[in-house]
């Protein structure tokens, strides 16, 4: 992984960008829809043929949706078939082994072989991409594609390809076609990607180091050892996957594209409806267009609004993954969100906002308990950690741990927050604020660049999505 993301540094992406930008402006999203398949096929080429199926499957459908779409009943047709081919690829990749064991507790079944299938990485972020595309030419809020190469760069667009954030085709649809690259915008996008790789590899990893060996001594951590060590996997997931989404953002920008912001510093929330506003916000919006929208919203009174919810968390557990953990956190968050939207939400917008950010902080910090521990048995164990008082307030190796990374976790919890970018905000026009600028950027490089070589513990958590 540490060389894999050297050589992309250093070799793949600067190739990509000054091959792209010398390639004549027609021809650029071949070039790109290239680079993106091996981009794509670096690690597993065979999973190369998967993303090809898909693109010339939700290109032809696109076609064919778009040609009847004044005959309702046969575009209705090709939406739900289409529908069901990309629900179906992604099903068997991601849930077959998952279904067999729950078809093995049934005695009849349980001499049925648990099938080992590898996932195609970001399987689950592309085909929702392509589901989008296809749903909104059939609903006529944007229009087919009718270049293969440049709508299979669209899904297979290398930037955010992996790990999102997932982008609605109508939202780049003039991007794909008209794009125009200026130096303004490819700065901006050198320094957010940047921001991200920092957010990534020097406060993600480290946080991640540090809940790894806390969680090895869990039992003798204490009270206090166990919050520090779910509180450090709050700050992993969250720079983990906001970093990469400025990444994707940022590299997005230099080659002339601009997707929507994946996050909004969700942990200054003060209710997990805000939560969830705030985090990972691409997948928040496809859920609601695309299915709880469709299922009647909130139009249908309140049992079928509860229906709805619940339906749509239960779905947003499982696109995290094929395991119960997963679901039981979707549901988790859905049943909160009912309650919130019932009877809390009012209350908590009167409460001092203390008592509401620290009300909605401690759901949130529970949830990635929940979230973490895919044993049932672990998970449980891990909350009674947290509230029993059975180990002591904090154990040595814990107390030890958490003294080394203190500062860290403080500059983690400053960062959660848009502080920093409200400072930079007041400054960025200043007379020499370039230069400085400049330095952090080039600061940020080598220190994420020597992190990267010194360090083996560079996992993506969103890459197994």
């Amino acid at each position: 992984m540490v060389f894999s993301s050297l050589l992309f540094l250093f070799l793949y992406l600067p190739t990509v960008l000054i091959i792209y930008y010398i390639t004549p402006r027609r021809y650029r999203n071949l070039f790109l829809f290239v680079a993106n398949l091996i981009f794509y096929g670096w690690g597993e080429p065979v999973f190369i043929l998967v993303m090809i199926f898909s693109t010339v499957v939700n290109y032809i459908y696109g076609l064919l949706i778009n040609k009847y779409r004044d005959n309702q009943r046969t575009a209705k047709i090709l939406l739900v078939t289409c529908i069901v081919v990309n629900l179906g690829l992604l099903g068997f990749f991601k849930y077959a082994g998952f279904v067999v064991g729950m078809l093995k507790s049934i005695p009849l079944f349980s001499g049925v072989p648990t099938p080992n299938i590898p996932l195609p990485i970001g399987i689950s972020f592309y085909t929702f991409q392509i589901m989008s595309y296809v749903i909104d030419v059939y609903r006529r809020e944007t229009s087919v594609q009718r270049s293969v190469v440049t709508f299979g760069t669209y899904v297979a667009l290398f930037p955010q390809l992996i790990a999102g954030p997932i982008v609605r085709y109508q939202d780049v649809a003039d991007q794909l076609d008209r794009r125009v690259e200026n130096l303004d915008q490819f700065t901006h996008g050198g320094k957010l990607f940047l921001v991200g790789l920092a957010k990534k590899v020097l406060i993600a990893n480290q946080m991640g180091i540090l809940w790894d060996n806390l969680r090895l001594t869990m039992d003798t951590n204490g009270v206090l050892g166990s919050w520090v060590g779910i509180i450090a996997f709050t700050f992993q997931i969250y720079f983990d996957f906001s970093g990469y989404s400025d990444m994707a953002r940022g590299l997005g920008n230099m080659l002339g594209f601009e997707f929507l912001i994946n996050f909004n510093y969700p942990y200054i929330s003060k209710s997990i409806t805000e939560f969830w506003r705030r985090w990972h916000i691409s997948l928040g919006t496809w859920f609601r267009e695309y299915v709880y929208i469709p299922l009647g919203g909130n139009r249908k009174g309140k049992p079928r609004l509860l229906l709805n919810l619940l339906i749509v968390w239960f779905l947003t557990g499982l696109w995290h993954g094929a395991s119960w953990n997963f679901i039981l956190w979707g549901l988790y968050f859905g049943l909160i969100l009912v309650i919130e939207k019932f009877f809390l939400l009012k209350r908590l917008e009167k409460a001092p906002p203390i008592v509401s950010h620290l009300y909605a902080l401690a759901l949130i910090v529970l949830g990635w308990v929940i979230f973490y521990f895919e044993s049932t048995p672990e998970m449980f164990r891990y909350f009674g950690l947290l509230f029993s008082g059975s180990a002591g307030l904090i154990g040595g190796e814990a107390l030890s741990l958490t003294l080394s990374y203190l500062p860290l976790l403080v500059i983690a919890g400053v960062a959660s927050t848009p502080l920093i970018h409200k400072l930079y905000e007041k400054i960025k026009d200043m007379r020499y604020t370039w230069i400085s600028e400049s330095a952090a950027c080039l600061l940020a490089l080598v220190v994420c660049t020597a992190t990267l070589v010194s360090q083996s513990y560079n996992p993506f958590l969103y890459f197994r999505f």
